[in-house]
């Protein structure tokens, strides 16, 4: 009964305490005046930040029942030529609680309502910010009575007069750990940016070193939807911008990452999850990113990067990766049309080739383009101008070797483009398979073309190019067809009918192809086909635009040893038709000749 009684009392006393300090709060707003209030505050928020804020508009005092002083219109800068740092609709400070008791101001903190910070960068390094530098250094006599400053429904409008950048940050919500000023600062908060809510937070080791320009260690974390950034390290401002650390990022979508943060569409397909971690150098315009780690879309690669913005953008870098698949970067390329007959008539856009250069190199020790997989693989791209030229230093596929470049330009028709690629003892039917879709022709051997044209799309191209192609091959076939079967069958009896010939194979020893391309016709100059028991001679054309073809030739079995072959069968044949489905037509006339039912016809 003792202890509930000493607990009673101990309760009534606090409750007496605090009633009757409400009491003298009460009794305080009646003596404090707004002036008074007004004096103290500013003076109070001067000692601490060494900024003087002009309160220009009318004071409102409240001490009951929590101590709180407004004052509305407040500016920091030359408020005569407009030249504002600052300007906030109302500043509202909170007063401690138990120097008011005893008649005294003293802040607690301070926030700024619907601010609108202006940082207007110069072209020697400075800013409107530059004079009052000086004023948040720290003195021996300044106070530090209050613990933050909060910023509430804010704007930051950052402008760049010689680049011509003008970046705004609204809604910021934001509070700055304002007594770290003599060892650090800290800024915890979010804010809008391009649409996108973005939580961020900012912590600088040595606040008075980085005032004077001087190297300050320095943690940035940016947290939006489309990107997420952390940068750790130290930075400078003196002679020039200069910035050292580790930096990590990461996106669901680069796509969207770059859209919002660098305003670029890229070309559709591909550019989806993204994640980077690199040592970080930043000196003036020019950002170097050294043992990179990133990774796009699946895809793992290490290197270098470097990033210039000094007038034109610049990407340079070189990557290095065990395995990369490009499907999805080609996966939205389409040659032909949905029917797959005919080619693609949509306009060729290249617009994402203007405002930014690029000379960028890639290794790979596996290459995956859709079904096609190529070995160990260099590629250099260089955009320069709206020009993009990618280089095939080497690449290992299809059992042997490709080289070569092809050439993509922005022009007044819509695109030029130029391709000269060289294939060299490749297996015919794995690379024509993957290249064109067609697996009926077998063997080794070298592929090479050089064609170019103009167009503003894939349909216009296919009728401006011009250019050639060669081909020769070793020990292989032609599948699909039996010739010798065929020409055997028909010298028995040339009226037998050309049956069913479209199975089987036409094994060859050597095979000879050369093509000239002019305005989108291909013309067959010289093509002969050897093998151990057929021989075929042809020549003719085909129209890249119909994809369609018209060759005429003679297939002839091979004279057995011993014999001067002037009695060898031979068989004239015609091929028509599309490239998907052509037709082949014998001589007639030749095979009636041959029968000697029909001599007297």
């Amino acid at each position: 009964m003792t202890a509930v009684s000493g607990f009673k009392r101990l309760g009534i006393a606090l409750a007496a305490a605090l009633a009757l300090g409400i009491g003298a709060l009460a009794a305080m707003s009646w003596l404090i005046s707004p002036e008074t209030a007004r004096e103290a505050v500013k003076s109070e928020i001067r000692a601490v930040t060494g900024l003087d804020l002009m309160l220009r508009g009318p004071t409102s005092v409240s001490l009951f029942p929590s101590g709180s002083v407004s004052f509305d219109d407040v500016v920091l800068g030359d408020d005569r030529t407009g030249d504002r740092a600052l300007a906030a609709e109302r500043l509202t400070v909170r007063l401690r609680f138990l120097p008011l008791l005893i008649g005294k101001v003293q802040v607690s903190d301070v926030t700024l309502v619907r601010p609108v910070i202006a940082v207007i960068l110069q072209a020697d390094g400075k800013s409107n910010w530059t004079p009052f530098a000086a004023a948040l250094r720290p003195t021996q006599e300044r106070s530090t009575s209050f613990s933050e400053i909060n910023i509430e429904d804010g704007a930051i409008i950052v402008r760049d007069d010689s680049r011509g950048i003008v970046e705004r940050l609204t809604a910021a919500e934001i509070s700055l750990a304002w007594p770290s000023i003599f060892r650090g600062f800290a800024l915890t908060g979010r804010f809008v940016w391009r649409g996108e809510p973005v939580d961020a937070s900012l912590g600088i080791n040595d606040f008075i070193a980085a005032l004077d320009g001087n190297p300050s260690g320095v943690k940035l974390r940016l947290k939006g939807a489309p990107l997420n950034l952390v940068f750790e390290g130290q930075f400078s401002t003196r002679p020039t911008l200069k910035v050292e650390g580790a930096v990590a990022a990461d996106s669901a979508s680069l796509r969207e990452a770059l859209r919002w943060t660098a305003q670029k569409q890229l070309p559709s397909g591909g550019f989806g999850r993204f994640s980077l971690k690199a040592k970080t150098k930043l000196v003036g315009g020019t950002v170097a990113l050294s043992g990179v780690n990133i990774e796009l879309d699946g895809n793992a690669a290490e290197g270098v990067l470097t990033f210039a913005s000094d007038g034109r953008q610049t990407l340079q870098g070189t990557l290095a990766a065990e395995e990369i698949d490009v499907t999805p970067y080609v996966s939205t390329v389409r040659l032909l049309t949905s029917a797959e007959r005919e080619w693609s008539r949509m306009p060729i856009t290249l617009d994402g080739f203007n405002g930014v250069d690029l000379d960028f190199r890639l290794s790979a020790a596996q290459v995956k383009i859709a079904e096609a997989k190529f070995g160990r693989t260099a590629i250099a791209a260089n955009l320069r101008g709206g020009k993009l030229t990618v280089t095939v230093g080497e690449s290992q596929a299809f059992g042997g070797i490709i080289k070569g470049s092809f050439d993509l330009a922005k022009s007044e028709a819509g695109a030029d483009v130029k391709a000269q690629l060289q294939f060299t003892d490749v297996a015919f039917e794995n690379c024509f398979g993957a290249l064109f879709g067609m697996q009926r022709l077998e063997g080794k051997g070298n592929f090479a073309f050089n064609i170019e044209g103009t167009g503003g799309s894939v349909m216009a191209l296919t009728k401006a190019l011009n250019g050639s192609i060669s081909l020769t091959g070793r020990q292989g076939a032609i599948s699909g067809v039996n010739l010798e079967q065929l020409l055997r069958r028909l010298e028995r009896r040339p009226l037998s009918g050309a049956g069913n010939f479209r199975s089987g194979r036409t094994p060859y020893d050597k095979l000879l192809v050369n093509i000239r391309i002019v305005q989108g016709s291909m013309i067959a100059d010289e093509a002969r086909v050897e093998g151990p028991a057929v021989r075929l001679i042809f020549a003719g054309t085909a129209s890249i635009p119909a994809r369609d073809l018209e060759l005429t030739g003679i297939a002839n079995l091979v004279p057995e040893k011993g014999t001067d072959g002037s009695s060898a069968f031979e068989l004239p044949f015609m091929v028509r038709g599309s490239w998907e489905e052509p037709l082949m037509l014998l001589d007639t006339q030749s095979l009636l000749r041959r029968a000697p039912p029909a001599a007297p016809l």
